[in-house]
C-alpha cells in the first residue's frame, strides 16, 4: 500500500481540484476530486483517522489541515455553509510552495497569543465552519454514542424517527436477515403533491462503506422502490459515491456520519443547541431508543 500523502503535499492538488470544480466546491466534492487527481486508491482512502472518536478518514483529516493552512495563507475562503472558494490571489498564482505556506502560517500563529498553537497531530474541526472545541466535543461524543453504546435495533429506531421527522410517511423497520441489507421502507412526500417509495439501509460503521456495499443494496432494492437511502455512522469511499449516482442505475442517496450528525442537530433529536450555540448530547435519549 502506498503511503498516505502528508497534508502539505495535498495543498497544490487541493487548489487544482477547486480550479477544476470551477473555483468553488463542497468538502465532499474537493475530497473526491483530489482523490481522482492524485489517484489515491480505495485502500488508502478507507484508512480512518481515529475510529474511536470520529468517522473521518485520515485523508479527509489531512485535507482539512491543508484547507486551514491555505485559508490562512490567503488562497482560500470558506462560507458558513461549508463551501470553499479560491481567492483572487489563488486564481492568479495557481500554485504554492508548501514550505513557504508552513513557514508563513506558523509564524502567523506565534503572533496570535490567544489562538491555540496547532500541530499536525492535534485535533481539528470536523466541519470547517465550526470552532474546534464545538466540533470536538459534541461530534466525537455523538459518534461514540452511536457506534459503541446504542444497539443496532436502537439505531434502526433512530433512523425511523429521523425519517418521520423529515417528512416521510409509512416508515417501517423490517431488518430481515438475508434481505440484501434492507432495513426498512417508507414514502417520501414532496410538498404534498409527489411521493417516492424509498427503501433504506442504516449501518453502524466506523470505517468507509465500499462501492460493493452500494451495489449489493441496489440489487436488493431493484423493482421494490423508486429510490434507495443508505445511512451510516461512517463514511463512503469516492467509488461508493460514484456508484450511488451511476448513470442508468436506480439512484441511491447517501447520508454519512457528518450528515447524520447535522440532521440530528437540525431536528433536535437528542442533540440540543442552546442560544449561546453550545451543543450538548442527551445520552439517555439515545440509550432509551
Amino acid at each position: 500500500m502506498k503511503e498516505i500523502p502528508t497534508f502539505d503535499s495535498l495543498m497544490n492538488p487541493l487548489l487544482k481540484a477547486l480550479s477544476q470544480l470551477g473555483g468553488s466546491g463542497s468538502i465532499d466534492e474537493i475530497y473526491e476530486k483530489v482523490a481522482e487527481i492524485e489517484d489515491i486508491g480505495e485502500e488508502i482512502l478507507s484508512v480512518p483517522h481515529n475510529p474511536e472518536k470520529s468517522n473521518q478518514t485520515e485523508v479527509a483529516y489531512r485535507l482539512a489541515w491543508a484547507r486551514t493552512y491555505l485559508r490562512k495563507y490567503g488562497f482560500l475562503e470558506n462560507s458558513s455553509r461549508g463551501i470553499w472558494t479560491l481567492t483572487q490571489k489563488a486564481k492568479k498564482e495557481k500554485e504554492v510552495s508548501p514550505e513557504k505556506v508552513l513557514k508563513y502560517v506558523r509564524a502567523l500563529d506565534k503572533k496570535e497569543p490567544n489562538q491555540k498553537k496547532k500541530r499536525a497531530g492535534a485535533n481539528i474541526e470536523l466541519a470547517d465552519n465550526e470552532s474546534p472545541e464545538e466540533a470536538k466535543v459534541w461530534r466525537e461524543e455523538l459518534h461514540h454514542l452511536l457506534t459503541k453504546e446504542i444497539s443496532p435495533d436502537a439505531f434502526e429506531r433512530l433512523t425511523q424517527r429521523l425519517l418521520r421527522e423529515s417528512g416521510f410517511v409509512q416508515v417501517e423497520v423490517t431488518g430481515k436477515t438475508g434481505d440484501g441489507g434492507i432495513d426498512g421502507k417508507g414514502i417520501a412526500r414532496i410538498n404534498g403533491l409527489m411521493s417516492f417509495h424509498v427503501i433504506f439501509q442504516c449501518k453502524k460503521y466506523q470505517g468507509s462503506v465500499s462501492a460493493g456495499a452500494i451495489r449489493d443494496f441496489r440489487g436488493a432494492m431493484v423493482g421494490r422502490a423508486d429510490k434507495g437511502l443508505f445511512i451510516t455512522t461512517g463514511t463512503f469511499t469516492p467509488a461508493a459515491i460514484k456508484e450511488a449516482t451511476r448513470d442508468g442505475a436506480p439512484p441511491v442517496d447517501l447520508v454519512d456520519g457528518e450528515n447524520l450528525a447535522e440532521k440530528l442537530k437540525e431536528l433536535n433529536l437528542g442533540v440540543q443547541t442552546e442560544m449561546v450555540e453550545k451543543v450538548s448530547i442527551d445520552r439517555q435519549w439515545f440509550l432509551n431508543l
